[in-house]
């Protein structure tokens, strides 16, 4: 066996490697995980989400139950937003902080009854959250944490269509599941947990269920989408659509060196949310002084496109000492703008709409300029 092969064999595999391979998808690793990049093509992918609809396979994602009388102050001392508003059914985007305000991931939390919450976090963190979970869970009677990612199947059905073609499987009401909200109910007679939540920028619904049944979920949710003009989707149209939509990607635009404020996310900071939690110094520190640096929008005025690391410098003395300024963080071509844009970072000074700025691609300064975020907003 050569090296690249036993590197693949060691990759885990959702319960839906199969059917990516029966599909044609071109296999790719990701987090540790062997994940399809593409079906038909990344255009054609993303262009059929913003369209019509697309299907993702998103088993790889991480999955903790924490419960018990104590599980609500104990999130609430993880995380920088409010738990303690959560409604039963419905879900917050939040992160996990350090003590110095870095991020060492970013997550959706569900109230799903009294004391019942469902932590859902990135494939690739989920080992060090996990962890992260345990240490500060030790010694305290009043929870429980289970990790229940193994048992726990998870696809996303998103684009306009999304609700028509999932309607007709499930008696569940979904025009009354809200926007970040959920709701119990089958689905193709397999029991799920509906969400309306995703990563598209579209409207539509990652459904949860166990991992035994996500196969037949798939088979039925495609069979059904299919003469809409549905696709299955995969990693590639999923990374393009989150960036024209401006959301973060862990590892990209949120590390453990990035906080929350500097990416844009002070919405979800609630340093007065009456329950202190780790990184609020750190926090509310940077938030008196202001961020270092600030995620913006680039946007090329010429050919290239930016990629990640590539340097940006100011626009009208890129040779001069001082002049790099920041660095690109995601950049791809865009279909739905049908232009290249990326994400990157740069100081306060350099973050405002219009500025003119050049990026480094391949050795050729490109001119662009600072964009407002998101690139893209789904109509209403």
């Amino acid at each position: 066996m050569s090296d690249q092969q036993a590197a693949t064999a060691a990759l885990k595999r959702t319960p839906l490697f199969d059917r990516h391979r029966a599909l044609g998808a071109r296999l790719v690793e990701f987090g540790g995980w062997e994940m399809p990049v593409q079906y038909s093509g990344i255009i054609a992918e993303h262009r059929a989400v913003r369209q019509r609809a697309g299907l993702f396979d998103v088993s790889h994602m991480g999955q903790f139950r924490v419960e018990g009388g104590g599980a609500l102050d104990f999130l609430q001392s993880l995380v920088p937003n409010d738990v303690a508003k959560l409604s039963e059914n419905q879900a917050l985007y939040t992160q996990i902080c350090l003590p110095n305000g870095g991020t060492l991931d970013d997550l959706l939390i569900y109230r799903r009854g009294d004391a019942r919450y469902m932590v859902v976090v990135n494939a690739g963190t989920m080992g060090k959250d996990w962890d992260w979970f345990a240490e500060h869970a030790a010694g305290r009677a009043d929870l429980t944490l289970a990790n229940i990612s193994d048992e726990t199947g998870l696809i996303a059905l998103q684009g306009p269509l999304a609700q028509s073609i999932l309607q007709p499987l499930t008696p569940a009401a979904l025009d009354a599941i809200s926007y970040y909200h959920c709701a119990p109910g089958a689905v193709a007679g397999i029991t799920c947990l509906i969400s309306r939540t995703g990563y598209t920028g579209e409207d539509g619904f990652e459904l949860y269920c166990p991992a035994d049944h996500v196969a037949a979920l798939w088979d039925a949710v495609l069979d059904a989408g299919t003469p809409h003009g549905l696709l299955p989707a995969g990693l590639g149209a999923r990374d393009t659509l989150r960036l024209e939509a401006g959301y973060c990607l862990y590892g990209h635009e949120l590390t453990e060196e990035i906080t929350p404020l500097e990416a844009g996310l002070g919405w979800t900071i609630k340093l007065n949310k009456g329950a202190d939690f780790i990184g609020r110094q750190a926090l509310a520190d940077e938030k008196r002084d202001g961020p270092r640096r600030k995620l913006v929008g680039i946007l090329p005025r010429d050919r290239g496109i930016p990629r990640v690391g590539h340097t940006i410098y100011l626009a009208d003395q890129p040779a001069s000492p001082g002049a790099r300024i920041g660095e690109v963080t995601s950049g791809t071509f865009c279909p739905t703008l049908e232009r290249p844009a990326a994400l990157a970072f740069v100081p306060p000074a350099h973050a405002q709409p219009g500025t003119p700025v050049a990026v480094d691609v391949r050795g050729k300064l490109i001119p662009a300029e600072v964009a407002p975020l998101p690139f893209y907003k789904r109509p209403r």
